[in-house]
C-alpha cells in the first residue's frame, strides 16, 4: 500500500534526523543486508558445531557427560544452521508457515 504526501512526507524527515543523529549508524544501516546476516549466523553456528565436535571427541573417554554436552552443542548449532539454510532459501520467515490450512484462513480473514 503507497504512502499519501503527508506520510511520505513524515518519512522523509524521520530519515533526515536518523541520518544527522548518527551516521555511521544510517551507513551501517543501509549497507547491512540479508547475506552479511546470514554469512555472521553460519560462521557462529559452524564454530559451534566445531567446538561440541572437540568437547565430544576429547572428553568422550573420560568424561562422558562432558561428551553429552558436546553432543548437544553440536545438534543444537546444526538445527540453527539448517533452521537459517531454510528461511534463506524460503524468502520470508513466515513462508514455513504457509502450509498450514488454519493459519491460512486465519490471515485471510485478518486481511479482510
Amino acid at each position: 500500500m503507497p504512502l499519501n504526501e503527508k506520510e511520505q512526507e513524515i518519512l522523509d524527515e524521520i530519515e533526515r534526523q536518523f541520518l544527522q543523529d548518527d551516521p555511521k549508524l544510517a551507513k551501517a544501516v543501509r549497507t547491512a543486508s540479508a547475506t552479511d546476516v546470514f554469512r555472521r549466523s553460519s560462521q557462529r553456528t559452524i564454530a559451534g558445531f566445531v567446538v561440541g565436535l572437540a568437547l565430544m571427541l576429547f572428553f568422550f573417554t573420560s568424561n562422558t557427560l562432558i561428551a553429552m554436552i558436546g553432543f548437544v552443542i553440536m545438534v543444537v548449532s546444526a538445527s540453527i544452521f539448517v533452521m537459517a539454510l531454510r528461511r534463506r532459501t524460503t524468502g520470508a520467515g513466515w513462508a514455513l508457515l504457509s502450509t498450514n490450512p488454519w493459519l491460512e484462513r486465519l490471515r485471510s480473514k485478518w486481511r479482510r
